[in-house]
């Protein structure tokens, strides 16, 4: 049996607190991509951007894709029943550090898509998530209400145009402090989460406060944000949270990739004939409706499908629970990267590489984790100290939790097959130790 040690030494030996969930040992792999997932226009655009950029190419990479998508709109879309994907998705880019240059991958990314489309690169990013209702405005509906009208001598009650609203409905929001969008969806009466799973899923935007008339229909909005490892994980912890919201994201670790003082730009040269190809792909992409999967990448899709839907327990599970919708979107974009009117082998292929770096990055920041604080905080502590009697666990946590969340939080733990329980005989009363299953 591992050695039994009290509570006091491990808060001193983990220098952590009972609320410290980064006590969790993890294996510290740093994930790599694939060169499937750089393969036709998306990977000449990072190889011809990554000599000039201290960016982690990944990061290149999920800037352009996500972009992308919402430049061309929600028209082009793959069908799923009768629900519509279109080319929408919201990546997260996570450093360890301020230092990850997380920010700095966008800039070529929107100097080439601003040549391409002025308009929207000048009117159509945005930052600041502060609410649902917030979000909603920029992409709003007209709004009428009906007034009295006097004409000729006469009172008449008609419709009146009160707000035009946004004509277009794309927005692409740029959150560089995405910790701050964390907590304050913290808040009860913040609605921002609700808008938006909404707008992931389908772009009809609404809520139910009274006081806010805003709707949104059609709305194609992605987003990318900026977080370090340790402000996602302190904000980032409950399933719920991350059932109803983390897995509309893409989870991406980046890194600076190298050093470089002269910060010189890409060379026109080289850049420009990208942006060209750029243009004929946007202007491709407006003209498509659905895209199709061809037999061959039919084939490949019946494959992975199981796994992708396989599923997992704890936090890790809800953060991938979408693994299958983000793949199929992930692939749209590929294919409309290439000016393609059909999604191809290659193009899933692509979109798998890209997803399995996300997973790998997900599995390194949450794995372990379970999505239930009490629980992750025992678990934290008996991995780091082999094992713990049950009077310890009281300890560390009996000023702040009850009797019946600790016990509903051991008994969650030998269920899901994360720790169990012995009892040892003492002098006295029988002592419950608790360790963990590796």
């Amino acid at each position: 049996m591992p050695k039994v040690v009290g509570v006091d030494d491990w808060i001193q030996a983990s220098k952590a607190t009972a609320a410290d969930l980064d006590a969790l040992p993890r294996v510290d792999v740093w994930p790599r991509l694939d060169s499937d997932a750089l393969q036709g226009l998306a990977g000449e655009f990072v190889d011809a951007i990554d000599p000039y950029t201290e960016a982690d190419p990944v990061g290149v990479l999920g800037h352009l894709l996500a972009a992308f998508g919402n430049v061309v709109g929600d028209g082009p879309h793959a069908l799923v029943q009768h629900d519509h994907h279109p080319a929408r998705l919201n990546i997260a880019f996570v450093g360890r550090t301020s230092k990850g240059r997380k920010g700095m991958a966008f800039s070529p990314v929107r100097y080439a898509l601003r040549q391409v489309r002025d308009s929207w690169a000048r009117d159509r990013i945005r930052a600041g998530l502060s609410s649902g209702e917030g979000l909603i405005y920029h992409v709003r509906d007209a709004r009428e209400e009906i007034k009295a009208v006097r004409k000729g001598g006469q009172t008449s009650h008609e419709p009146v145009l009160v707000d035009a609203g946004e004509t277009d409905k794309r927005l692409l929001i740029v959150e560089s402090e995405f910790a701050v969008v964390l907590k304050r969806m913290l808040g009860e009466s913040n609605s921002l989460s609700g808008v938006i799973r909404q707008a992931w899923d389908s772009g009809d935007l609404a809520t139910l406060t009274r006081n806010s008339p805003l709707t949104a229909t059609g709305a194609h909005i992605s987003i990318l944000a900026h977080i370090t490892e340790e402000e996602l994980r302190r904000y980032l912890t409950e399933t719920e949270r991350a059932n109803g919201f983390g897995n509309r994201f893409l989870w991406l670790l980046v890194r600076r990739s190298k050093i470089l003082p002269a910060g010189d730009p890409v060379p026109d040269n080289e850049l420009d004939p990208l942006i060209e190809k750029l243009r004929v792909a946007v202007n491709s992409a407006q003209r498509r409706e659905e895209l199709r999967r061809t037999q061959r990448a039919e084939d490949l899709w019946e494959e992975v499908y199981p796994r992708l839907t396989e599923g997992e327990p704890g936090l890790l599970g809800a953060i991938l629970g979408r693994a299958e919708a983000q793949v199929l979107r992930l692939s749209l974009v590929y294919a409309l990267l290439e000016g393609a009117d059909c999604i191809r082998e290659r193009h899933l292929r692509a979109a798998l590489a890209f997803w399995r770096y996300s997973e790998a990055s997900a599995r390194r920041i949450f794995g372990g984790r379970l999505g239930a604080p009490v629980a992750d905080t025992i678990l934290g502590a008996l991995q780091v100290r082999g094992a713990l009697s049950e009077s310890d666990i009281w300890t560390l946590l009996g000023k702040h939790r009850t009797a019946e969340e600790i016990h509903a939080a051991l008994d969650f733990l030998a269920r899901t097959g994360k720790a169990r329980s012995t009892t040892k005989r003492t002098k006295g009363r029988p002592a419950v130790i608790w360790e963990p299953i590796q």
